[in-house]
C-alpha cells in the first residue's frame, strides 16, 4: 500500500529532520512527501528538500489549518494521504504500515494513531496523551474524535468534502464527523505511535484550547462549557494529575506546571466557548474528563523502535 504524506510546517527546522528521518526508515518505502510551508524564515524548507520532499507554499496571511491541508492533499497523487505535524516523529519503523492497515476495510474513511510526549513534556500534557490515545486499537470507534498530527484519510473522500478552511482548529474532527454521517468508520491504530513535541508557554496552552473550543462550538453548535464546568474540570484534573504524579514519584518536579497547565487548558476552553451549547457525552468525555489510567496490558511490541541520532 503506497501513500502520500502531507506535513504542515512553519519554522520547524529544529524538529522536521527527525520526522523525515523516521519516514526514511519506514518499512513502507513507496511514499510521496509533501511539505506545506506557510512562510518559514528558518531552514525548514531546505531541510525538507534535502530529504526529497516536494514543496507547496501557502502565504502566511492565508493560513488556516484546513486551508493548508487542502493545499497539501490537492497536491497529493496517492489515494491514501497521511497527515503529520512537523514536530512529531514515528517511534517504530512500521508506523505507516500500522496507520494504513485499517484501510483494508473499505468502510474506513480515516485512521489516526497513538501520540505520546517526549521526556521533556509537561506532566499534564502526558496525561492528556494517555487519556486520548489508549494502548488498545479500535477499528470502529463511536465518536468523531481524531487528530491530524498523526492521521490518514482517503483522498477520494476528501474530494467530496475538503477540510473546512474557516475553523480555528479541529478541522480533523469536523471532517471525521462528516465521514461518520456518510456511514464510514473512524479507526484508531495504537501501534502507529509517534512522539509529539509541544513546548508551549502558559499563553500558548491557553490559545490552543481557546481556538479549539471556538471550533468545537461551530462543529457542534449545541456545545456549552459553563463557569461551573471550568471550575469542576480544572479542580478534578489537577487532583488527578497530582495523584498520578505522586504515585510515580514525579510530583515535586511537576507541581507548578500541573497547576498552570490545567488552569490555562480549561480557562482557554471556557473563553473559547464564550467567544464563538451540548457535545455528545462520549465526545465530551474524550475532550475534558480525567480518567483512571490503567496499567498497560499485554506484551511489548516485538519490533524494535527507531534509534535516532541525538542532536
Amino acid at each position: 500500500m503506497n501513500c502520500s504524506i502531507v506535513i504542515r510546517a512553519y519554522n520547524e527546522e529544529k524538529h522536521i529532520g527527525r520526522l523525515l528521518e523516521g519516514i526514511r526508515r519506514q518499512t513502507l518505502r513507496d511514499v510521496e512527501v509533501i511539505l506545506v510551508d506557510s512562510g518559514s524564515t528558518d531552514k525548514t524548507v531546505s531541510v525538507a528538500e534535502a530529504f526529497g520532499a516536494r514543496l507547496v507554499r501557502i502565504p502566511s496571511a492565508e493560513f488556516t489549518f484546513g486551508r493548508s491541508l487542502n493545499f497539501g492533499v490537492q497536491a497529493a497523487t496517492r489515494e491514501f494521504v497521511v497527515i503529520a505535524s512537523a514536530h512529531v516523529y514515528p517511534v517504530y519503523p512500521d508506523w505507516l504500515e500500522s496507520l494504513l492497515r485499517p484501510f483494508e476495510d473499505e468502510r474506513v474513511a480515516l485512521t489516526y494513531g497513538k501520540q505520546r510526549g517526549p521526556a521533556s513534556a509537561k506532566y499534564s500534557e502526558q496525561q492528556i496523551y494517555h487519556q486520548w490515545y489508549p494502548d488498545a486499537s479500535n477499528a470502529d470507534q463511536p465518536t468523531a474524535f481524531c487528530n491530524n498530527a498523526n492521521a490518514a484519510i482517503r483522498r477520494s473522500l476528501w474530494e467530496r468534502n475538503p477540510y473546512d478552511e474557516t475553523l480555528t482548529g479541529l478541522e480533523d474532527v469536523a471532517w471525521a464527523k462528516w465521514a461518520k454521517e456518510q456511514g464510514y468508520r473512524i479507526a484508531y491504530a495504537a501501534e502507529a505511535e509517534i512522539v509529539h513535541i509541544h513546548n508551549e508557554t502558559p499563553r500558548g496552552v491557553y490559545n490552543r484550547y481557546r481556538r479549539e473550543a471556538m471550533a468545537l462550538r461551530k462543529i457542534y453548535p449545541e456545545a456549552n462549557f459553563s463557569i461551573y464546568d471550568f471550575v469542576r474540570m480544572t479542580v478534578t484534573n489537577i487532583i488527578s494529575d497530582l495523584w498520578h504524579a505522586a504515585r510515580e514519584r514525579l510530583l515535586w518536579r511537576n507541581l507548578a506546571s500541573i497547576f498552570w497547565f490545567r488552569f490555562m487548558q480549561f480557562y482557554g476552553t471556557y473563553m473559547g466557548h464564550r467567544e464563538t451549547s451540548l457535545v455528545t457525552p462520549q465526545l465530551r468525555e474524550t475532550f475534558y474528563y480525567a480518567r483512571e489510567r490503567r496499567k498497560k496490558t499485554g506484551s511489548a511490541r516485538e519490533i524494535e523502535p527507531i534509534k535516532y541520532d541525538e542532536r
